[in-house]
């Protein structure tokens, strides 16, 4: 099975991208990257006779591949061109759940992004926070519990002990 998903996979690359990269999954399937697009098309086994599950999605900025937008099951008996016509739709679905919708500009970092819930003018900035004031060591409301006490009594009685047997025995 993976010789035939290898073998579609590497003919569907080459008549969908001009560049692109093919390789095999973990799970057995084959994936067609394509930097350029920033889209990726996963070919893997359903368990069915000449099927594949196919699945589309996109590439992130770090090059790692983000969750599948789209997935049908196709015939591996079904012509290439076939099945490119099903990659390309499935490509145009991806693209189109990744474009903004109108008056989405770029976010803060450049990149574009979800448009935000309340336009300001372009002059106003945002007012800054006001800073929590930075409480003193042991003001405010936290105490040391009892647990700590004790910890802290008994950490005192084994240095009291350890220096009474060093230096406060007879013969020193």
């Amino acid at each position: 099975m993976y010789a035939q998903l290898r073998e579609t996979a590497a003919e569907l690359a080459g008549i969908l991208w001009r560049e692109h990269t093919v390789y095999r999954e973990r799970g057995g399937g084959v994936v067609i990257r394509g930097e350029h697009v920033r889209r990726w098309i996963s070919l893997a086994p359903t368990g069915g006779k000449d099927q594949a599950l196919l699945r589309a999605g996109r590439i992130l900025d770090g090059g790692t591949t983000a969750p599948a937008r789209t997935e049908v099951v196709v015939d591996l008996t079904a012509p290439v061109a076939e099945l490119a016509t099903v990659c390309r739709r499935m490509l145009a679905e991806v693209a189109a759940a990744v474009e903004p919708g109108p008056g989405a500009g770029p976010s803060r970092s450049g990149r574009p992004g979800k448009a935000s819930k309340a336009r300001k003018e372009p002059g106003a900035r945002k007012e800054p926070r006001a800073r929590k004031a930075s409480k003193a060591p042991g003001a405010g409301s936290r105490h040391t519990g009892a647990g700590s006490w004790v910890v802290l009594v008994l950490v005192g009685i084994a240095v009291a002990a350890w220096v009474y047997s060093v230096f406060g025995g007879p013969g020193y």
